[in-house]
């Protein structure tokens, strides 16, 4: 069986402290650049989510994530110690949810194939709005700002499925 180890919430939290710290600008300073990424709380609702379900919607988060961050070809304002130290984190944690195969996480459960959808809909606003803004300081900052939402998301959903075991 699969199971995710205690200390992957710890990464997440980690990612969200680092993502706090690399705020570089005032929200006031960026007044024209905020926007509604419509941020999908449902799909983050471990009360209804089977495991291989949750599994999935932290599988989506972080890869996403990770590649908004790590890989996206930008000129990210941002502090280089601590994105390594946040891709790094990133990287752990994927390969962790990559070593737990959805068919193992329970048996008849269905990946939550709409919430996937909704997710990646979600980032890819997301990815469009800084190609729009052209990537500039101030896009990054929301985008840094509203990232920590799902991450935030992803950690109470792994708490949840901890205690239900």
């Amino acid at each position: 069986r699969c199971d995710l180890p205690q200390d992957h919430s710890l990464l997440h939290w980690r990612a969200l402290m680092l993502l706090a710290q690399m705020r570089r600008l005032s929200a006031s300073s960026c007044d024209n650049y905020t926007n509604d990424f419509g941020f999908p709380q449902e799909v983050f609702d471990g009360k209804a989510l089977q495991k291989a379900q949750a599994l999935s919607v932290l599988h989506v988060t972080n890869r996403k994530t990770f590649h908004l961050f790590c890989t996206e070809a930008s000129p990210a304002p941002w502090n280089t110690t601590l994105l390594e130290e946040l891709c790094s984190g990133l990287s752990e944690q994927l390969g962790r949810l990559e070593a737990c195969p959805l068919q193992e996480a329970g048996v008849g459960e269905v990946p939550l194939v709409n919430g996937d959808s909704i997710l990646r809909n979600y980032f890819q606003r997301i990815s469009l709005y800084l190609q729009e803004k052209q990537y500039s300081p101030c896009a990054w900052e929301m985008v840094r700002a509203e990232i920590m939402k799902p991450l935030y998301a992803s950690t109470v959903l792994h708490k949840r499925l901890r205690s239900r075991k």
